[in-house]
């Protein structure tokens, strides 16, 4: 079985990608709690946070703050909620961090969320053209 993520970092699976250097792969969720919701990769298979080399937590990290950033500013997000799970619940078995942009009042609560879906395969690309134009812009 073929890892999805690793499918889409090799350019043979479509995703709305938002970010892709030697460090990080980021891309919207297709099942997003809210639309902007990213998933940041390490480019290569790693399985677990515990499995990402010492050397490479550092940049990889440095990429999902900047997708953060970008998140707030991009979709004009009150913050955003930033979480990895490690083994349980892990859906893909390739480390991941999702990175939710936040509303005051959204509704959002507990771990118990209901996923949503984009209106239309250009709404997706809408919210990801967004964030790449924010990460293009960040300092």
């Amino acid at each position: 079985m073929t890892c999805p993520f690793c499918a889409i970092v090799a350019g043979e699976h479509p995703a709305n990608s938002v970010l892709r250097d030697h460090a990080a792969v980021a891309f919207l969720d297709t099942r997003p709690l809210f639309p902007g919701h990213v998933l940041v990769v390490p480019p290569r298979h790693i399985e677990t946070l515990d499995d990402l080399p010492p050397d490479e937590v550092g940049p990889f990290f440095t990429q999902v703050q900047r997708v953060a950033r970008a998140v707030e500013r991009g979709l004009d997000a009150d913050g955003t909620f930033v979480a990895a799970n490690n083994r349980i619940s892990q859906s893909v078995p390739h480390f991941h961090v999702h990175v939710v942009p936040r509303h005051r009042k959204d509704g959002l609560r507990g771990f118990f969320w209901p996923r949503t879906h984009y209106t239309a395969p250009e709404h997706a690309e809408s919210v990801a053209a967004r964030l790449r134009r924010a990460i293009d812009s960040a300092v």
